[in-house]
């Protein structure tokens, strides 16, 4: 997992699924499906059609927080949230052939997920955002740029994304801490154009 992952939201103007369009238009090669108080049944029936656009603009969808809708619509991975079921317990229902990432606020949620076997890692919030609930201690630059080096002490190598109230002008300077990439949301879906604003936003990372 690198690049731009842009998470799906409802706004006033659009729906989960023209959300996803939207970035997928723009040129982002990664979706997450993240609709946190909607039923399952729900979830499910959106998620088919957003892996039905991802399929055609050769994307990959990620299911936030529900295993087993990923395993139904046989999506690339899951995004596993402090709160959600344990990566290794998910990786015994999904096997290897999904992927499956974790959020993580600290080094030491780092090296938790690792030894779950977590394929790649959601960093933050580099700052506030109102998209999340519950949200973990704010890191700004200096936190990234702490916990990148800690782990490149202590010879942990996998792709950590910065995610949490990201700002086009802020990723330049994010990318430089050694991150993989950059996860999005009410950046693009505020902007005037979002299909452009993703598209200029895929020229910084």
């Amino acid at each position: 997992m690198n690049g731009l992952l842009f998470i799906t939201h409802c706004t006033d103007r659009y729906t989960y699924l023209q959300s996803a369009e939207i970035a997928l238009k723009g040129g982002c090669k990664n979706i997450q499906l993240r609709m946190k108080d909607s039923p399952v049944a729900e979830v499910e029936q959106t998620a088919i059609k957003t892996k039905e656009l991802c399929d055609a603009y050769g994307a990959q969808l990620y299911i936030d927080d529900h295993v087993q809708v990923c395993l139904n619509v046989k999506a690339t991975g899951v995004h596993l949230g402090k709160l959600d079921m344990p990566p290794a317990e998910a990786r015994k229902i999904l096997g290897n052939n999904f992927v499956i990432g974790g959020t993580a606020n600290t080094f030491e949620d780092i090296r938790h997920l690792v030894s779950q076997g977590v394929d790649y890692i959601g960093l933050g919030p580099f700052r506030f955002t109102t998209t999340k609930k519950n949200l973990s201690p704010v890191l700004g630059l200096s936190g990234y740029q702490e916990i990148i080096a800690q782990c490149r002490l202590h010879s942990i190598d996998i792709p950590i994304l910065a995610i949490g109230g990201i700002t086009l002008n802020d990723i330049p300077v994010l990318m430089r801490t050694g991150i993989a990439g950059i996860a999005l949301s009410s950046t693009i879906l505020q902007a005037d154009d979002p299909i452009m604003e993703t598209n200029r936003i895929l020229t910084f990372i």
